[in-house]
């Protein structure tokens, strides 16, 4: 079911949180650990559909100027589930589910998708890549457990981070959903008047993302988290994008 009301998510969080440790003496400890389980996967759901609620308000908000029908900003429920669906398919194919683990299991998802700009790639009418853009909030961004951007902020006025970038089947090339993933993260910075974008990267792909104009080393990393490889963070300001980027990525 889907709660359209915060006060009825609320009420729900009061009940399950005041009940979720509460054992009924005269039944089994096997009755009780069952019930517990129950209430904490309970709990997640009703932390799923807050999630969900509060990150469609926050998309619907944003300037969206596309024409290209593969590309959308996600404003529904349903493309939210397929793109939390898709997140953690992707991550579980490729060994990355200790460091973006799954909320609830078969869907991946977190507090900052609350702030977040959630573009999604279509391919044959289905979901097949996805990316977030995390507008700087109160909250830190999450690679901030990793590096400090109180820097950036005092050089730039709005910063954000892109994350949980997946692409169905991706490869080394260049592919459409890739591509238009690209497009639509241009899109949110330039529409919505954001000035600098960072993320974290495998070093190995620093050589193409070198080519997008305006990509810069933040730091350099001997891994990320549990992710034991090079990687780099880096800042990329897409009001100097490249001509190669402009060419492979904004026409169709």
């Amino acid at each position: 079911m889907y709660l359209n009301h915060n006060v009825t998510l609320n009420q729900l969080k009061e009940v399950v949180q005041k009940n979720i440790n509460h054992n009924i003496d005269y039944m089994s400890d096997d009755f009780n650990d069952a019930q517990k389980n129950a209430l904490e996967l309970f709990q997640k759901r009703i932390y799923l559909e807050e999630v969900i609620e509060e990150t469609i308000a926050f998309n619907k908000k944003l300037t969206w100027d596309n024409s290209n029908p593969n590309l959308k900003l996600t404003t529904t429920a349903e493309d939210l589930i397929e793109v939390f669906k898709l997140r953690s398919d992707v991550y579980s194919s490729i060994n990355y589910q200790n460091e973006f683990k799954d909320e609830i299991e078969g869907l991946n998802f977190d507090k900052y998708d609350k702030t977040s700009a959630v573009v999604a790639s279509y391919s044959n009418g289905k979901i097949t890549g996805s990316l977030r853009v995390i507008f700087d909030s109160k909250h830190k961004l999450p690679t901030e457990e990793k590096v400090s951007f109180n820097n950036m902020r005092k050089q730039y006025k709005s910063i954000a981070e892109v994350s949980r970038l997946v692409v169905q089947q991706s490869n080394t090339k260049l592919d459409f959903g890739f591509k238009y993933l690209m497009s639509g993260l241009h899109n949110i910075y330039i529409n919505n008047k954001l000035d600098m974008a960072l993320f974290g990267i495998k070093q190995e792909h620093y050589k193409l993302y070198s080519k997008l104009g305006g990509v810069e080393i933040v730091k350099d990393m001997d891994s990320y988290g549990s992710i034991n490889v090079p990687f780099l963070i880096v800042s990329w300001d897409l009001a100097q994008v490249s001509k190669f980027f402009k060419k492979s990525f904004l026409k169709r």
